[in-house]
């Protein structure tokens, strides 16, 4: 039944308008759900018997509106509203798998309730993980992030149109195999049949995607995490060749996967491997190693680290 047919439906129907529009009038109700003003009000008579406190108000500011009451009334989301909300969940908590932290509990009751069409694709953002958001992150839209994290869960190749850069807009045919959400900012990990490579792509420039019924499925021994960590760290302009006089396991402790390899020369001795466009940018993130260490690639970095230097002491003279 449509809410045109079911009495039921159009009563919730009538909650959801309540709801979102404090204050609406018996007539802008019978309008919206296409009934008389008389049916509207056996609508809210019908909501009042089963316990939701809906107050009215006469004259020509009143209306009706939820009031306070020992019971909730239902939440009703919309799939943008629900996706929306767990997004939203992400970027701001980390903890929204844990049924004993507050906020991972709260999602959890909100997302038995919804319908299995909303709960779905919310289900599939939710068991993405964030931590830390860097500042300038962009949030994707959230229904796009639902198809393409369900397409990953389903192993179902997509055709999507993505943003090179602004008016540059280029389809490609995809093996989808994780989202991951670094620092505020979310990926898709695939691989590109249009480019016959690996893909790692920014889920905020994709501006359209359909999923196809061809299977697509990831390798093996995927790591979605260091996947992405192998790609930021490396194509850039300048190598990088740092010889840090400390165990790999300490580096690590130290500075960012992003940054680049750790290949142990001996117990005390490790190479860093990688590769930046920002020579000044990647010498103040090697600051954080506690322990002596050597450029030995890229005469770039060397100049940034030497300018770095003086700058320091002279702010210490």
């Amino acid at each position: 039944m449509t809410h045109d047919e079911s009495p039921t439906a159009r009563a919730l129907l009538l909650l959801e308008m309540v709801q979102s529009s404090p204050g609406i009038t018996a007539e802008r109700l019978a309008g919206r759900l296409g009934v008389s003003e008389r049916a509207a009000r056996r609508y809210v008579g019908i909501l009042r018997e089963a316990g939701i406190p809906i107050e009215s108000e006469r004259g020509p500011y009143g209306g009706y509106r939820i009031g306070r009451g020992l019971r909730l009334p239902p939440l009703m989301f919309t799939p943008a509203e629900a996706l929306g909300l767990v997004m939203a969940v992400l970027d701001g908590h980390h903890d929204t798998g844990d049924p004993a932290d507050p906020v991972g509990g709260a999602l959890g009751k909100i997302m038995r309730v919804l319908p299995e069409a909303v709960a779905g694709p919310a289900a599939a953002v939710r068991s993405l993980s964030t931590r830390h958001p860097e500042p300038g992150a962009r949030t994707p839209d959230p229904e796009t992030t639902a198809v393409l994290a369900q397409a990953c869960a389903v192993h179902r190749r997509l055709r999507l149109r993505y943003r090179i850069h602004p008016g540059d807009e280029r389809v490609m045919e995809v093996d989808p195999w994780a989202v991951v959400v670094r620092r505020g900012r979310w990926y898709l990990l695939c691989w590109s049949h249009t480019r016959n490579a690996r893909r790692v792509l920014r889920v905020d420039k994709v501006a359209c995607v359909e999923v196809l019924d061809v299977p697509a499925v990831p390798p093996a021994d995927l790591d979605p995490a260091e996947m992405l960590e192998d790609h930021l760290s490396a194509g850039w302009r300048h190598e990088v060749e740092v010889v840090v006089d400390a165990s790999a396991e300490a580096v690590a402790e130290w500075i960012p996967r992003s940054l680049g390899r750790l290949e142990p020369i001996d117990a005390t001795g490790t190479r860093l491997v990688g590769s930046t466009d920002e020579p000044d940018w990647y010498v103040r993130q090697l600051t954080a190693i506690r322990a002596p260490f050597r450029i030995v690639g890229s005469r770039e970095l060397r100049e940034a680290a030497e300018a770095l230097g003086r700058r320091l002491l002279h702010a210490g003279a």
